[in-house]
């Protein structure tokens, strides 16, 4: 079984603290924009790992819509009425992935670090 999900603190001194250190956070998990942060505040380790964290965060929603898309397509040529079940609950799981961002938002506004279990993992890869 996974673990929950649980806050985690940041690293107790960060070198390069930035002036705009909110903005980037925000913009961290703001799908694409991730990259703003990534790519200007390199010498600011909490913007850096949130804007990692935020674009392994978007690349897991791709391949998680990409999946529903081929289910919700099988199962729909199968001719039964499962893929379209699954269809209508798109909208749901649009709105929870949506509540994930904004709790890493407020988390990383608050100085903490949200981590999900199977994400945030690959988030210190690279």
């Amino acid at each position: 079984m996974s673990e929950p999900m649980t806050p985690s603190p940041p690293p107790a001194s960060s070198s390069g603290d930035s002036s705009n250190r909110s903005i980037m956070v925000v913009l961290s998990y703001l799908w694409l924009l991730a990259l703003v942060p990534l790519l200007v505040e390199k010498d600011d380790k909490e913007v850096q790992w949130h804007a990692k964290h935020g674009l392994v965060l978007l690349v897991a929603e791709i391949v998680f819509w990409i999946g529903i898309t081929v289910i919700t397509t099988l199962l729909g040529t199968m001719g039964m009425g499962l893929g379209c079940v699954l269809s209508m609950l798109t909208p749901f799981l649009s709105l929870a992935f949506l509540a994930l961002h904004i709790m890493c938002i407020v988390k990383g506004l608050g100085g903490e670090r949200f981590l999900i279990p199977g994400v945030s993992q690959y988030a210190d890869k690279f």
